[in-house]
């Protein structure tokens, strides 16, 4: 395989497909580190609101690292995987107080970090964003190994190794390093991700027939493309079951003559390390299965939400109350203000159907 035939071949088919994507006209490492956070597991679609809303409420590290956590999940509402959330403020955090340890005259503009092994020591970030950063801010020569990347280079080598395991990894890692080109890594890294993106997809259909690099495909060659990445068997999901209760109490106020009502709700913190981890839902109880604790009368919602391993099977209870329960570790809100909180995907569903029926 002669790697300057897929250079050549790739940088040419990238000049003329290449997406205008925010964080590719930027060397900012802060804003290229947002944008690989926010793209982990997101399509490009999806996290482009996500990272405009970040960059643009915090514009530099130093802003982030100010934020309360709370306000940084709230803007990560609807992407999943809180984890990623957390650990971005709290590398953000990390930077700053690293930065004023050494420089006791605290600079105005903080700087992000320039090796790999400064990157690769933050929270949240393994060798593929490492070095995605390294070779996107730096154009420093490391490989950015994202799911479009595996999907080339096993096509391209034919590789039926599992890329997602521990021997896999480094398997591949192993080849793109034979691969990467040394003199362009930024401009190989980011040629190479787009076209697995848009030419080298999951589903083939006829791009291998327009494919550039057809002619040094070992996949294509062996019949084996459409076959390949291949995965580990996924564990099995576990099913929980989560009764959610919704009380609501309606409390007329009147203003220069005028009467109108104001709903309230209260929700609570989840604390346990646990799926949602200080995300805010309304009051909870886990069970072994859906038992019907409505009374007559009152309203319920049921919905099913999957999870990387898990699938939740949630009843949400409308109880309609004349004085709110006393519950631990619960706040007391108005309903049109829980959109101020960090809420999960599965809550802001129920809330969603709740608008469209609101409850009377």
């Amino acid at each position: 395989m002669l790697k300057s035939f897929i250079y050549s071949q790739l940088y040419q088919w990238y000049e003329r497909n290449r997406r205008i994507l925010p964080w590719r006209e930027t060397e900012d490492a802060y804003c290229i580190w947002l944008s690989e956070i926010i793209l982990q597991q997101t399509r490009v679609a999806q996290g482009m609101e996500y990272y405009l809303r970040f960059v643009s409420r915090w514009p530099r590290v130093e802003d982030l690292a100010a934020a309360d956590e709370a306000e940084v999940l709230r803007e990560w509402q609807g992407l999943g995987y809180y984890s990623r959330a957390r650990n971005l403020h709290k590398a953000a955090k990390m930077i700053v107080e690293s930065q004023k340890s050494k420089d006791k005259r605290q600079k105005t503009k903080v700087e992000f970090p320039r090796t790999f092994e400064e990157l690769r020591a933050l929270p949240g970030i393994g060798d593929y964003t490492a070095g995605a950063i390294a070779s996107f801010a730096y154009d420093m020569p490391y490989p950015a190994m994202d799911g479009n990347v595996y999907r080339v280079i096993a096509r391209l080598l034919d590789i039926d190794e599992p890329f997602d395991t521990t021997a896999g990894k480094k398997l591949f890692h192993k080849q793109i390093e034979e691969i990467l080109d040394r003199d362009h890594p930024r401009l190989f890294n980011s040629a190479i991700m787009e076209f697995g993106a848009l030419q080298c997809t999951p589903a083939l259909g006829d791009h291998c027939e327009t494919c550039p690099l057809q002619s040094a495909c070992a996949g294509y060659a062996h019949g084996t493309a459409e076959l390949l990445p291949v995965r580990k068997p996924r564990p099995k999901v576990r099913d929980r079951w989560l009764t959610y209760h919704i009380y609501i109490k309606s409390t007329d106020r009147y203003a220069d003559g005028i009467q109108s009502t104001d709903l309230f709700t209260i929700i609570q913190r989840r604390e346990t390390k646990d799926i949602w981890y200080h995300l805010y839902e309304f009051p909870c109880e886990e069970s072994s299965g859906l038992e019907d604790e409505r009374v007559r009368g009152e309203r319920s919602i049921e919905l099913t939400h999957v999870l990387s391993h898990q699938k939740i099977h949630a009843r949400f209870i409308i109880h309609k109350v004349q004085k709110m329960p006393e519950i631990p570790g619960t706040i007391r809100i108005r309903w049109e203000d829980l959109n101020d909180y960090a809420l999960s995907r599965l809550t802001l569903r129920a809330i969603d159907r709740l608008r469209l029926t609101p409850p009377n």
